[in-house]
């Protein structure tokens, strides 16, 4: 039987070796919390064993954070750290890969005047849009991966000790990143070729909108021409795979950015911004976000919406089957990591330039007049179900089944 220590050295070298893909004389940069301490020693140690020149570490601490929150003034939330952003910009231009380990409770930040989280989230978007715009068209390697902190744990299973909470919620880290089978390196390898048959059979289609119906929800989103599906394995400027999300079970593209109509209706918790919003609906016209309405945190989603003009449209269409792995596990983990892997989704914000022909070597503009759209903010929100159909409508006006009741229809 598999050590638990066993396995989270299979998780460390899954990361470094799958997720960003480490080269000899590269440089690694991890962002984490101080929750994962001894998980990012590992991957450390990984990252020099496969030849890294140097590892780069930022760390951040959740209570430090809710204190600054608290108690700093008004000002610091709109002071991002230049030398931060300089420093993660200059790493990006000399081809370092990129690790994120989120750990954080999804509410860590409730009760916080939502003006400082926007202002914050607005000030950090903009002092990093340089960064941004290189993940966003693949020129780094870069994946974003979790490790427990116990208030997430607790969040996730509250119903037991904080200890017990820890231990389930990495044990179902670990099957969602197949860290629990014997080869987990393999069995990436052969996930991201059967997501790759599904990305395929799309682009071959080339729809021109796809229409999804399901309770609360009737939308149609128009796709723009030469818009390439993409899922799993990404390539980087030296053509370098890598995975950027680790687990991954989606095939993504982009929409129009001018051309999504109709209503949306969440069908999982958004945690962003230390807060929940929870059952909301999205309105559009003609592209725009015109209404929301949520349940729990309207404000914080409104927040988001109005960030900049980029904010009020799309950036990502994803689909993910009702039986994916995720789903079938019925662990709400309250992190979009994990729960936009159990869930078509939708992105609220920027565009990845890779998801349109020639788009990697595209200017802004060309971007923006080829229908993708801009914004500092890039946020997913969960909408699949059991009960959602989509069709993918052709050019001609006939109309082919791509879901049916949560599911693949081909």
């Amino acid at each position: 039987m598999t050590t638990f220590q066993e396995k989270l050295e299979k998780y460390a070298e899954l990361a470094v070796v799958v997720g960003v893909n480490v080269q000899k004389g590269q440089t690694l940069a991890i962002n984490a919390s101080t929750d994962a301490v001894e998980f990012v020693r590992l991957v450390t140690k990984k990252a020099y064993e496969v030849g890294a020149k140097n590892v780069v570490v930022n760390w951040n601490d959740d209570v430090v954070s809710r204190l600054k929150y608290d108690l700093a003034p008004d000002e610091v939330f709109t002071e991002y750290p230049k030398h931060r952003a300089t420093e993660t910009t200059e790493l990006a231009e000399n081809g370092a890969a990129f690790i994120s380990i989120v750990s954080s409770s999804p509410d860590l930040l409730k009760g916080v005047n939502p003006n400082r989280i926007s202002n914050f989230q607005k000030d950090a978007g903009q002092a990093l849009e340089t960064y941004r715009q290189y993940i966003q068209s693949d020129k780094v390697s870069w994946t974003v991966i979790g490790v427990p902190s116990k208030a997430w744990a607790k969040k996730v299973f509250p119903d037991v000790s904080s200890e017990e909470a820890v231990e389930k919620l990495w044990d179902a880290i670990f099957k969602s990143t197949r860290v629990d089978l014997a080869d987990p390196i393999q069995a990436w390898k052969e996930h991201d070729a059967s997501l790759h048959k599904k990305v395929d059979y799309l682009n071959e289609k080339r729809y021109k909108k796809l229409h999804y119906t399901a309770p609360g929800t009737d939308l149609t989103v128009e796709l723009p021409n030469g818009h390439l599906w993409v899922g799993a394995g990404s390539l980087n400027e030296q053509n370098i795979e890598f995975m950027a999300n680790m687990p991954t079970e989606e095939v993504f593209t982009v929409p129009y950015k001018n051309g999504v109509d109709g209503h949306v209706s969440s069908t999982k918790p958004l945690s962003y911004g230390g807060n929940i919003i929870d059952e909301f609906t999205v309105y559009f016209e003609k592209g725009r976000i015109v209404d929301v309405k949520a349940k729990e945190g309207e404000e914080i989603l409104k927040q988001l919406i109005e960030t900049d003009e980029g904010s009020h449209y799309l950036g990502e269409v994803a689909l993910v089957p009702h039986n994916s792995p995720i789903s079938q596990s019925n662990i709400l983990f309250l992190n979009t990591l994990y729960d936009e892997n159990a869930s078509n989704h939708f992105a609220i914000g920027s565009a990845y330039a890779f998801c349109i022909e020639g788009g990697k070597k595209m200017s802004r503009e060309e971007l923006l007049k080829n229908g993708l759209n801009q914004s500092i903010t890039h946020v997913d929100f969960m909408v699949g179900s059991a009960e959602m159909n989509i069709d993918g409508i052709k050019e001609d006006g006939t109309t082919e089944p791509i879901f049916r009741n949560g599911d693949w229809a081909f």
